[in-house]
Parts: structure tokens; sequence; C-alpha cells
């Protein structure tokens, strides 16, 4: 075995994910559009110059983009990265409206009827593969929720992994259809990356779909999160306990860092950041509005790259997959 070969093996993997979709999608559109195709160059050779190997989970929008389709075809050509899939309900074909206003409201995939359901996962596969000319191995849900019935639909189609279990997040007060009951609640999900029960998704089974949750970590300690909690629901405010992402925000390196230490620390053999494309194009999100904006974030991630650099070794989600699997055998 090389010492490349050793360290695949035994050096935590460090997997990117970025949501690939639309510019902005926080406000409300009457069209999407995607020039934030042309920013994503930058962000694929700051990785490169590391080794590191983006996982692109890309949404309707984008895998009818022809400027996308050519530059994520070269990625995968060159071993450099990798197409997922990622399904925003209220604009992936077939169309049939939820609510009043899906754009505004934009519904979870797992409220729609079970037909529904089926139809746009079926769609958006074929769509991917067919653009890509590669089997999609790869999916995260679109606003993170995922139940078992979805996850059935992910084994039937042939996927590998799922990345969209967000652990200690509550998504149940943020709304899709204002008449249901809101995303997932991950509050009680593993943390490490296991193969998933499809009966219930929250427990480790014998399937061939690999979990992989996202880095996530509590801001404060176990007490200090009841407390919060309590005084919250006193003040009739209902929200998800408070976390730390890995993920840029601005100004977050060292939470960053943290993230990822606390993650290694109890045991994880692998970290994983996320992103969305737009947030490399200034004015593409609420967080990055300006220039200096998408420059600070770049000086944050050259930083964060360099230092993973040296104890992590860089991996898509299937070659994770495939190392687990290598493990399990």
């Amino acid at each position: 075995m090389s010492l490349n070969q050793a360290s695949f093996m035994t050096k935590p993997a460090f997997i990117i994910t970025i949501d690939t979709e639309g510019d902005n999608l926080w406000q409300n559109h009457q069209q999407i559009l995607t020039e934030n195709t042309r920013f994503l160059p930058r962000f694929q050779t700051l990785c490169e110059k590391y080794c590191f190997k983006p996982v692109y989970l890309t949404n309707y929008e984008m895998a009818t983009d022809a400027e996308y389709v050519e530059f994520a075809r070269d990625v995968i050509a060159r071993g450099a990265g990798e197409v997922g899939m990622h399904l925003h309900a209220w604009n992936s074909p077939p169309i049939l409206p939820l609510t009043d206003d899906d754009w505004r409201h934009k519904p979870y995939l797992i409220e729609f009827p079970a037909d529904q359901i089926r139809a746009k996962v079926d769609h958006m596969t074929k769509l991917l593969e067919d653009a890509f000319q590669t089997k999609i191995l790869s999916h995260r849900a679109g606003r993170w929720a995922f139940n078992e019935f979805y996850a059935s639909l992910l084994l039937e189609y042939g996927y590998q992994v799922d990345c969209s279990v967000t652990p200690r997040v509550n998504w149940q007060y943020s709304p899709g259809d204002p008449q249901g009951r809101g995303g997932t609640d991950y509050r009680h999900f593993p943390s490490q990356a296991y193969f998933i029960d499809p009966t219930n998704i929250a427990n480790a089974g014998h399937s061939p779909l690999l979990e992989v949750p996202m880095s996530i970590q509590y801001k404060h300690s176990g007490l200090m999160n009841v407390l919060k909690q309590g005084y919250d629901n006193l003040r009739g405010k209902k929200r998800s306990p408070s976390v730390h992402w890995l993920r840029p925000s601005g100004n977050n390196l060292e939470k960053m860092k943290l993230v990822a230490e606390r993650s290694l620390a109890q045991g994880n053999d692998y970290i994983e950041f996320m992103l969305h494309s737009s947030e490399f194009m200034p004015g593409g999100s609420p967080t990055f509005k300006t220039e200096e904006d998408i420059e600070g974030l770049y000086r944050d991630l050259e930083r964060l790259f360099k230092w993973l650099s040296e104890q992590t070794v860089g991996m898509t989600l299937a070659e994770y997959y495939q190392k687990k699997v290598e493990q399990h055998v």
C-alpha cells in the first residue's frame, strides 16, 4: 500500500458538499436565475489546490443550465469531484402545486402525496444521469426534509449515500406547507455515519444506503441548552437548539475549526462541510452580499482548507461510501 493509499484509509475524510441551486433562493422569485454558475470555477480551483473533491448536489434549474453542465462534466471527467441530487419540490417537475403559492411557501417534498414524490425523484434522477452521463449516487433533500418513504425511493433508484440529516437540529418550527407540520426533527439522530434502517431512518440498520450526517455541534453545554429551551418556551418562542455548523457565515473561521475538532474528538471518521453555490456570488445570498464579503469568504476558506489538509483527506461522498463498505467486509 502506498503512502497516499494509507492516508486515504486511515485519515479522517473531509467531505465538501455544495447545494448547487439558483441565485439567492432566500428571496421570493417569479423566475430563478443561475448566474452563480460563473463563480464555481474559482471554488473548484481552491479545492483542487488542497486535493479536496467537492460534491455538487444539483437541483433542477442547475441541471438544465448548459454552462453548469459543461463545468460539472469536466469536474467528473477529471475525477476532481462528484455530482449528486438535490431536489426542491416546489419547482422540480412534474409541477402539481401543493399550496396556494408553492414558490412562497417552499413546501417540503415529504409533504407531497406519495405518487408525486416518486414522480419528482424519478424525473430528477433521470435528468441528472442524462445530463452528466454517470450514475448519480449521492443525495441531499431540499430543505433537509427526509423520511422513510423518501429513503425507500433512494434505495429503489440505486443511490448509495444520503446527507440530509442535520443532527441536533429540529426543523419542525420551519414551515413549508402552512397546513403541514414543518420539517424533520433530527435532535435524536446519530451524528456519525451509519447504514440506515429503512423502517426508521433515525436508527442504524442493514440497508445499502449510507447516511452521512452534517457536522454540527451545540453552541452551549447540555444544561445551558435545557435552560435556554425552557426560557424560550416560557416566552412562547419554539425554536431548535442553538448550534454551530461546519459552514461559513462570515467571520466564523474559529467556530468552524471548533466544529471540526469536536466532531473528530467524538470519534467521527469524517467531517462534512456545506455551502450553497449561490454564496460564492456577490448578492447571491443574504450572507455574502458584496465583492468584499466574497473575498472575506475566500480568506476563511483558504485558512480552513490549509488547516484541514494537514489532518484529513479529501473524499467525495461516493468515495467515502466505498471506504465504509470496505470496512464492513
